[in-house]
């Protein structure tokens, strides 16, 4: 009997183990899915292993100085009661926001390359006052500043384009752009002036005053200056980006550079050049390409802009023999400009390529209520093409459109528009510009457009006052 009761007692002892034996082969690993050794197939945790978050560098240089490097993926704030020294490149990275309080001095260093870029998924608020404005500047003493010490401003979205794949940004910095939301939001810009900035860091890479690779439309852009910028003062790159009162200061190649498919809209730009000043590849108001090679990529290139004036060189005896057009459109563009006055360039519009020519006669291009005056020649193609000069001189001259041509920069009226140091850009009494405005034309139909009785970029009321500066050399910052 015992020997019996042995037997099941050991046999119930088995089972037990074999029922226990399981437990003990459950597999180790992380079970946690944000974890960068995730293991989907791991019963029991153990070992995970997280991702280190970069953040500045950020040295203390006495007086007041703060310098920063590096890059973050962690919130962070340029904050007023301190200048901050940017050195190389300086990345805000996917999920970080970069926050400049209103009436802070930031610089760039110059042996570095200081730049701030804002790779896809990151923002920069840099929302500032009239009063108070944010600025980004040179870090050189007064009187010695210049074109390109520092980098620029560089935001990267992820807004559509019109190339193959997403793209590197212009200018070297390790961000790509691009991507499926028209309506992505890359920070604010508000009341901020970027000074003596834009590099060649390497040999047809350069770096603008601010590169807006397919930023989208949930991004805000208004009052905003560049100034003696090393290359285009604004290039943009796709995206749909919008804007309202931009300035283009003393820059050394073009004032607004579009590429790739940008489909964003501007109201009331201005720009203003030195005639000592201009690029080897030619410096123009207008710059407009639907890509590099003019291909039939859409999106294309159809930014909308009302509002506009651009003062160039041709006030001065003998301008640099660089500077060549108000307005290049070229390589498919559909560029579409409306009640804006052009003024003192060699060549007023140039309307350049097959495509682009066809763009024009079938509508997709537009060029209605504006002003051409003080130009060499005002309307121009190359030769050999499907217009020659007098073809787009009739396409100008449509009935309707209410484009003028005026001889002189003096018709037009205006304050004192040319003055590199203290400019007025607003017409006097008696002007052609204080009237003829006309946004019955379907682009400029929408909300965004705000109407006004006056074409160019100003009626009555002055928007650079009180926080643009056209004396940035003798700032003490």
């Amino acid at each position: 009997m015992n020997l019996w009761k042995n037997h099941t007692l050991s046999l119930l002892m088995l089972g037990t183990v074999a029922v226990a034996l399981p437990a003990c082969k459950k597999k180790e690993g992380c079970t946690d899915p944000s974890a960068l050794n995730y293991d989907a197939d791991a019963d029991k945790d153990c070992c995970c292993e997280y991702a280190t978050l970069r953040q500045f560098t950020v040295t203390d240089l006495g007086g007041g100085v703060n310098q920063v490097e590096g890059e973050t993926d962690v919130d962070f704030t340029f904050s007023s009661d301190k200048k901050w020294l940017m050195k190389g490149f300086l990345y805000v990275n996917s999920g970080a926001t970069l926050t400049v309080q209103p009436g802070t001095i930031v610089k760039g260093d110059k042996d570095s390359k200081g730049t701030l870029i804002v790779r896809r998924g990151g923002k920069l608020n840099a929302d500032g006052t009239a009063s108070n404005p944010i600025v980004f500047t040179s870090n050189q003493p007064v009187g010695t500043r210049s074109y390109g010490d520092w980098g620029g401003i560089v935001l990267c979205g992820r807004a559509p384009h019109n190339q193959p794949s997403d793209p590197v940004i212009e200018g070297g910095p390790d961000a790509s752009f691009g991507g499926s939301d028209a309506n992505d939001n890359s920070g604010i810009l508000r009341y901020v002036r970027i000074e003596f900035c834009g590099i060649a860091f390497q040999p047809n890479q350069e770096i603008n005053g601010l590169t807006l690779g397919a930023v989208g439309s949930g991004t805000t852009i208004d009052y905003v200056q560049v100034s003696y910028s090393g290359d285009d003062s604004y290039e943009w790159f796709g995206g749909k980006v919008n804007a309202k009162h931009i300035i283009a200061f003393r820059g050394w190649d073009d004032d607004f550079d579009q590429d790739f498919g940008w489909q964003g809209k501007v109201q009331w730009a201005v720009s203003l050049r030195d005639p000592a000043i201009a690029d080897q590849s030619s410096s123009n108001g207008f710059e407009c390409d639907n890509d590099a090679a003019g291909n039939a990529a859409s999106p294309y290139s159809q930014g909308t802009w009302s509002n506009v004036s651009i003062f160039g060189p041709q006030v001065s005896p003998a301008p640099n023999s660089l500077y060549k057009r108000a307005l290049h459109l070229r390589r498919n563009t559909q560029t579409r400009v409306f009640n804006s006055v052009f003024a003192g360039y060699p060549t007023g519009l140039y309307i350049d390529g097959n495509s682009t020519q066809a763009n024009a006669t079938n509508g997709d291009l537009m060029f209605r209520g504006n002003v051409l005056a003080g130009m060499g020649t005002a309307i121009d193609a190359p030769s050999g093409q499907t217009w020659d000069a007098a073809a787009a001189t009739a396409w100008f001259n449509t009935a309707g459109w209410g484009n003028s041509v005026l001889a002189n920069n003096s018709d037009l009226m205006v304050n004192d528009p040319f003055n590199l140091s203290n400019p007025n850009f607003r017409p006097d009494a008696g002007s052609p510009l204080l009237s003829g405005a006309n946004f019955s034309w379907s682009p400029i139909t929408d909300s965004f457009f705000t109407a006004t009785t006056y074409r160019g970029a100003f009626g009555s009321e002055d928007w650079t006052a009180g926080w643009a500066n056209w004396d940035p050399q003798n700032t003490p910052y």
